[in-house]
């Protein structure tokens, strides 16, 4: 029997609001309870963000299995952080659960900038080699004792195989909608692409949504939940999800990404894009095209 986990069942998430993350402010950290509380406007699925004044921020779990991450977090970041060319959330404060709030959840500094977009960023190849330097750096740092992959972030840094399920359920709802032969070609590829097993950091969803700009340059990278030490094939995703054919070149030369770690790379891009096709994201019907056009290249 395999012992891969069951990733189909989504986790059961609550709410929160101003005055529920008021109250606990207030009572575990008075020092800032006068401070204004608002909504981040793009708080995220995995966490409820919000200001506190205006060089701060709460970041609270939304179910359970996110909340494993905030021990993680606390105990790496600060490690982290000053081994890194950009800047990415240090934590300020761990709270506890309270206030009918049942997890962990933690106070940040605030780090400005725009979510990443193919249309903000200035030099496509700039920002491509700003990335694999930020990932070599991350790569580099010494992994003994890290976090290896599990339930805290989903099992990033493990084997893709932890996904098949998913991805061929996926590919069965799309049947005639996407090009599921060539899909599952490039799945399996990816399946069989060896690993040499060497752990190294990785951010675990280096996405559009977790890079900040400025300027359209990369000015700050976020959201560390899902990183761990393991396989860093899962950060290569990127190179589909958001570069284009010549950023994407440029990327993968600035890492000396070998053809493995190249395939495996494209199966984790390629789990994630159609999971949300089977959403009926359009965007992500768009970046599949692009997947298909790289096969091979």
């Amino acid at each position: 029997m395999s012992s891969t986990p069951d990733l189909g069942a989504p986790a059961q998430r609550i709410t929160v609001d101003v005055e529920q993350v008021r109250r606990l402010v207030g009572e575990q950290f008075p020092q800032w309870a006068s401070l204004p509380i608002r909504p981040v406007a793009k708080s995220g699925w995995d966490n409820f963000t919000f200001h506190l004044g205006e060089a701060m921020l709460v970041r609270l779990p939304s179910a359970a299995p996110y909340a494993l991450a905030v021990e993680k977090e606390h105990r790496w970041l600060p490690a982290l952080a000053p081994r890194l060319p950009l800047p990415i959330p240090v934590p300020l404060a761990q709270g506890k659960p309270g206030a009918d709030y049942a997890f962990p959840w933690s106070i940040y500094q605030w780090l400005d900038g725009e979510t990443a977009s193919a249309e903000r960023v200035v030099d496509p190849v700039r920002f491509a080699l700003d990335l694999a330097e930020f990932l070599e750096a991350l790569q580099g740092i010494d992994s003994a004792d890290g976090p290896r992959p599990g339930k805290h972030n989903w099992f990033r840094g493990a084997t893709l195989r932890t996904y098949d399920a998913l991805v061929r359920r996926a590919l069965t709802t799309l049947d005639g909608r996407v090009d599921v032969e060539l899909a599952r070609e490039i799945w399996n590829t990816a399946l069989d692409a060896p690993w040499d097993g060497v752990d190294v950091w990785f951010h675990g969803d280096f996405a559009p949504g977790n890079l900040l700009l400025d300027g359209g340059d990369l000015a700050a990278v976020i959201d560390f939940g899902t990183c761990g030490v393991g396989d860093p094939s899962c950060d290569m995703a990127i190179a589909w999800t958001l570069l284009k054919a010549e950023g994407r070149q440029a990327f993968r030369d600035r890492l000396s990404v070998d053809e493995a770690t190249w395939a495996r790379g494209r199966g984790w891009a390629l789990w994630k894009t159609l999971i949300a096709c089977s959403q009926a994201d359009d965007d992500a019907f768009r970046v599949l095209d692009g997947i298909f056009s790289e096969h091979g290249g």
